[in-house]
């Protein structure tokens, strides 16, 4: 039997970064509670591959291009989105590139605008667009909405040769936190979920070095790497009625290697 909070029914919930990786998991675990989802990727293939796969799901899904770290793009792309499900009620950005592992004194200027750009401008973007169509709704007697930032164990961990990343993430807890109380009268809970360490196309070279793994494994208690459908569960429970009185959290979903 199916908790009645976990009927995501009705709703329409958008994911940056979900044609693949923790995106992908989050856009499944949606589609199977029967929440229509729009995600957004920059790789046309890429897109097309997870929409045929989340079709086979869920109710209607979409798939569009867009970089969100180009203003126009995510305006542009956030009002096509409305027009094919009329409303957001979950804006999950997940979208996110990671550093190129350079020495802090080092980093070039262009590489710290790189990863800013999209990891916290790009959500700036996203994330405006969608609290304006939440107040919106909610002063038209529609008040739900749900923000969600994927953000990082590098946030509140220390990363050498990624400062640059784990600024990006740190900012986007602050950020987030932020936001939930700003907009709670409206309905609208915000949270941040922190990955840890997560089998994707991003982490795959560094998984792949034997040096990497004999260090890293011995100390995730769970001895496994996570799996994007791990992120499929708290995906629904945010975006059910079951959260509807918790908001300014911080997931850490990392099998216990923060705590160890």
């Amino acid at each position: 039997m199916t908790l009645a909070a976990f009927d995501l029914s009705g709703r329409v919930a958008l994911i940056t970064g979900g044609n693949s990786g923790i995106g992908l998991g989050m856009a499944r675990g949606l589609a199977e509670s029967g929440c229509e989802v729009c995600i957004w990727g920059t790789n046309e293939e890429k897109n097309a591959r997870a929409l045929e796969t989340l079709s086979g799901i869920g109710p209607r899904v979409s798939a569009l291009i867009c970089d969100v770290a180009d203003e126009t793009q995510v305006n542009e792309s956030f009002a096509r989105t409305l027009e094919l499900h009329q409303r957001v009620d979950g804006c999950f950005a997940n979208a996110g590139i990671g550093g190129r592992g350079t020495a802090f004194d080092e980093m070039t200027s262009q590489e710290w605008h790189r990863v800013v750009e999209v990891n916290q401008t790009g959500v700036f973007y996203t994330f405006r667009c969608a609290a304006r169509h939440m107040k919106e709704r909610a002063t038209q007697g529609d008040a739900f909405g749900r923000l969600v930032g994927t953000a990082s164990l590098a946030a509140i961990s220390g990363q050498a040769r990624g400062e640059h990343y784990a600024a990006t993430k740190g900012g986007l807890v602050s950020m987030i936190k932020a936001l939930a109380i700003e907009y709670a009268r409206y309905g609208v809970t915000a949270h941040t979920i922190l990955p840890g360490w997560i089998e994707t196309s991003m982490t795959e070279a560094t998984f792949a070095t034997p040096r990497f793994y004999d260090n890293v494994m011995k100390r995730v208690p769970m001895r496994r790497w996570g799996d994007p459908a791990d992120f499929a569960g708290i995906a629904v429970y945010i975006m059910s009625t079951a959260s509807d009185y918790h908001t300014a959290e911080t997931f850490l979903i990392d099998g216990g290697y923060y705590s160890f």
